[in-house]
């Protein structure tokens, strides 16, 4: 009997290999520019576009790409609005509350599409509160439910700008062993996390060390058998790199790279990723040419640990989609061919093929199928 199961799982793992390398060869023939590490296919107000439109607007521009919701509802409070409806979080100083069936949205949109097209996404469960002790059984509850589908978690929050203090209930943190529960569910179970979490508070003037630095150091630390992609390299709309621009903090030790620098130095944090998603980022990355210098020369030196990503919300058409990575150019541009090609491509596929192979392994030997 177990040897049966072991060739059923070997068969099962190879077949969905070779779904995955046509759909590789394919989107090669057609040179495309990168894979998508970071997209939202739905927003706030889950409301968005169909897998099979986002596909169409991909063409042959984007290889493969990460399929996500974004796991807040934003609340229509007439009491603060009236009879406007907000759409974004900025809209309404009513409150954000977690929003589940964003996963089983995702799951449906993935499963409607051929399996050429699955070929070229990797769904994400986002779906749970990380407060919330109950959060990896969701996760896995995600998994049983729609075995073959999800290949990570993620986007999800801790410390963000705006958003951490309009969710309802607990707020969300670093040191709350919740979040342990899920980092290590993912790493046993292989999926691959894309983490939130601004490095430091909005605006922040003191001349001291991020404020939630130490915190995430430790927690990268704590889960070094876990593949962790941290978003946005810790950055925010205004949590901003020291040394940006001409605000008061330019010489608030230690800066922005030296930061990254140090924990891709260290073999300890050998697990962690950092993605450049989002036109936000985007900005001060290329705000001049000494930054565009200094930011090529670390990508330079550790080209497996970075990932491009849009963070792209439900876009209209491709040349909307295409923004961010239009906005890079001179970065593309500074750095090595070989590189460029690691982090616009090579790397997405290196990190999100061995999560398919593990996830899809840990289904076959728990979930009934």
């Amino acid at each position: 009997m177990q040897k049966k199961i072991k060739l059923k799982s070997i068969l099962f793992l190879l077949c969905i290999q070779s779904v995955v390398l046509f759909g590789q060869k394919k989107a090669q023939k057609e040179e495309y520019l990168f894979n998508d590490s970071h997209f939202h296919l739905t927003n706030y107000i889950q409301e968005g576009i169909s897998a099979d439109r986002f596909l169409e607007i991909m063409g042959n521009k984007a290889g493969r790409s990460t399929l996500f919701g974004i796991p807040l509802q934003q609340q229509w409070s007439y009491q603060n609005s009236g009879n406007y409806s907000p759409t974004y979080y900025l809209q309404t100083d009513a409150p954000l509350y977690y929003y589940s069936f964003t996963d089983a949205f995702i799951a449906m949109q993935y499963k409607s599409l051929s399996k050429e097209k699955q070929a070229r996404l990797d769904p994400m469960i986002t779906g749970f509160n990380p407060s919330d002790m109950y959060a990896y059984k969701h996760i896995e509850r995600v998994l049983r439910t729609f075995p073959g589908v999800f290949t990570g978690i993620g986007e999800f929050s801790i410390h963000k700008e705006f958003v951490s203090a309009k969710v309802a209930g607990e707020v969300a943190s670093l040191t709350n062993p919740a979040l342990d529960s899920i980092l290590d569910f993912a790493g046993k179970v292989g999926l691959v996390v894309i983490l939130h979490n601004d490095m430091d508070m909005p605006m922040a003037k003191q001349k001291t060390e991020p404020v939630y630095l130490n915190d995430m150091r430790d927690l990268l630390k704590r889960h070094s058998k876990t593949t962790i992609i941290w978003a946005h390299i810790g950055l925010g709309r205004i949590v901003y790199p020291a040394g940006y621009g001409n605000d008061s903090t330019t010489d608030r030790p230690p800066n922005h790279i030296d930061i990254v620098t140090s924990i891709l130095d260290d073999p300890a944090y050998s697990n962690v990723y950092f993605d450049i998603s989002w036109d936000e980022v985007a900005k001060y990355i290329v705000s001049s040419p000494e930054i565009i210098k200094k930011c090529a020369e670390l990508m330079d030196k550790y080209p497996d640990r970075f990932l491009f990503g849009t963070d792209v919300v439900a876009p209209p058409d491709q040349k909307f989609y295409l923004a961010v990575y239009e906005k890079y150019q001179p970065l593309w541009k500074a750095l090595k061919p070989e590189t460029s090609e690691k982090i616009r491509k090579q790397n997405y596929i290196k990190l999100f093929d061995n999560a398919r192979q593990k996830v899809r392994a840990w289904e076959t030997a728990n979930v009934k199928q």
